[in-house]
This record gives structure tokens, C-alpha cells and sequence, in this order.
């Protein structure tokens, strides 16, 4: 019996010591990122902020601590590099008569930085059971503590693996004639202009949005940060930089097609 116990005492112990090591290693991630950007729509949800999913994410960003602003919103000039921002998104895991529901925070290119715990409702009311699911999703972000470190971040493209901007990036960066290359090199948004679309990552790229706010276009990542592969109205073509502008180019009647397009990332 003493065997017994002191093996289940010694278990307890190693879980707990890597449950903590565990969350101060993602707490030292997300540090690293100055806000928090929230999707006005999750994947499981018919409309923008349906049972206000949006307005209760936010706020409860807001209390644990982060800075937090919606998709759409115009942010301060010291966030308009979007790699120095989190993206949020809700994820509904499958149960029966249960609604589960987890917080992921991913860095600008989709790589997951930070995954919640499960919140979980009995609730039969579905924004009741939201609600609460997100609530208690939140439980073990609050527990992350956040509080900015100030280190400028980069994406390694490991999921939660953040490493430091080195100083001297500009030492390994593509060459003159092609500066959109680099991750960061992408053209800057006129934020004047009436036509400009805002990007939300999504698990392959990305959706642009206009004021709307509406869905106007989705991108495909490819192996290139200045090309995507763009869908707008059902015609697919790609969205390249060019001139420190994007360009949607696609084919019609056999003749290439090059509409400019004003993008905040």
C-alpha cells in the first residue's frame, strides 16, 4: 500500500511540474505579441457576432490583460506590422450533449501559438452554452498572466515556437530587385482608401474583408509571402505584390486580368 501511494504521489507530482513548466512556456510566448486581433466570425456560427461571441471574446481578452481589437477595426500605428500581433479563433470540439469549445491564438502566418483548455456547457440554449463554454475556455488564459515583454517576434514556423527578430535581418533578405520576399517586406495599406479590405488569417491563409463587414476575398498561402492564390466572386487567379502594391490577376477570355487591390494585413 505504501508502494501504491507513493507511486501515485510521485505521478501527481511529474503531471503537475509539467502542467506548470507547460504554461509558463506559453506564457512566454504570447508575452511576446503587443494585442490580440478577433474575428467578428467563428466557423461554427452563422453571422458575424451571433450570440455576441465576438463582443464576449473581446472583453474577455480585455480582462486577461492583452490588448484586443476586431478585424475590422483601424488599429494604432504601432501595430501595423501584423506579425507583432495574435489572431484568435474559437474552435468547437465534438460532444455529445455537451458543447465544447477551445480558444486557439495564432501568430500571422497560422501557426498556432497558444491553445486554451476545453470550456465546456450542459446548457440545451445555444448561446447560453457558448457563453459559458468561452467563459470557461478563458479560465486557462487568464491563467496565462500576460503581460508584454517588449521583444520584437518573428514566426519560426513551428507551432509555439517563438523566436527573437535578429538585428541584422536585413543581412539574409532577398535581393534589391525583390524586396517583397522577407515576411515583412509586404506593401503598407492606405488606410484612406474607401476600397481597402482587412485580412483575418484563417487555418490555410487568409479571408479579406471590407467595412461591412463582408467576405470579399480568400487566399491560399503559398510558398511565397508576396503571392497567394485568391478567390473573388467564384474566379480563382492569385494576389502578388508588385510595385509595393497587390494585384488580383486571373484569366478571362484568355486574356490576364490585373485589378489592384488596397489590403491591410
Amino acid at each position: 500500500m505504501k508502494i501504491k501511494f507513493l507511486l501515485t504521489v510521485l505521478f501527481v507530482s511529474v503531471v503537475g511540474f509539467a502542467q506548470s513548466a507547460q504554461s509558463a512556456q506559453s506564457s512566454q510566448a504570447v508575452n511576446d505579441y503587443k494585442a490580440v486581433i478577433v474575428p467578428l466570425k467563428y466557423d461554427f456560427l452563422k453571422s458575424d457576432n451571433q450570440y455576441r461571441m465576438a463582443t464576449i471574446s473581446k472583453g474577455n481578452l480585455t480582462k486577461a490583460g492583452f490588448q484586443a481589437f476586431y478585424a475590422n477595426e483601424e488599429l494604432p500605428a504601432e501595430l501595423n506590422d501584423r506579425c507583432q500581433l495574435l489572431y484568435m479563433d474559437v474552435k468547437k470540439d465534438s460532444g455529445f450533449l455537451v458543447t465544447k469549445l477551445f480558444v486557439e491564438l495564432k501568430d500571422c502566418y497560422g501557426t498556432v501559438v497558444y491553445t486554451s483548455e476545453i470550456g465546456k456547457s450542459k446548457e440545451k440554449d445555444y448561446e447560453a452554452a457558448y457563453r459559458e463554454s468561452l467563459n470557461m475556455a478563458f479560465i486557462s488564459i487568464n491563467g496565462l498572466h500576460y503581460k508584454y515583454s517588449g521583444k520584437a517576434v518573428t514566426p519560426s514556423g513551428k507551432a509555439g515556437m517563438i523566436t527573437a527578430a535578429p538585428v541584422a535581418v536585413a543581412a539574409v533578405a532577398k535581393p534589391a530587385q525583390t524586396p517583397v520576399q522577407t515576411a515583412v517586406a509586404t506593401p503598407v495599406a492606405d488606410i484612406t482608401d474607401p476600397n481597402l479590405l482587412y485580412a483575418q488569417p484563417t487555418e490555410n491563409g487568409f479571408q479579406l474583408i471590407d467595412k461591412t463587414p463582408k467576405v470579399v476575398m480568400k487566399l491560399l498561402k503559398t510558398s511565397r509571402p508576396d503571392s497567394f492564390i485568391a478567390i473573388k466572386d467564384g474566379i480563382q487567379g492569385s494576389l502578388n505584390a508588385k510595385d509595393n502594391q497587390w494585384f488580383f490577376e486571373y484569366y478571362q477570355n484568355d486574356k490576364l486580368v490585373s485589378e489592384k487591390v488596397s489590403v491591410k494585413f
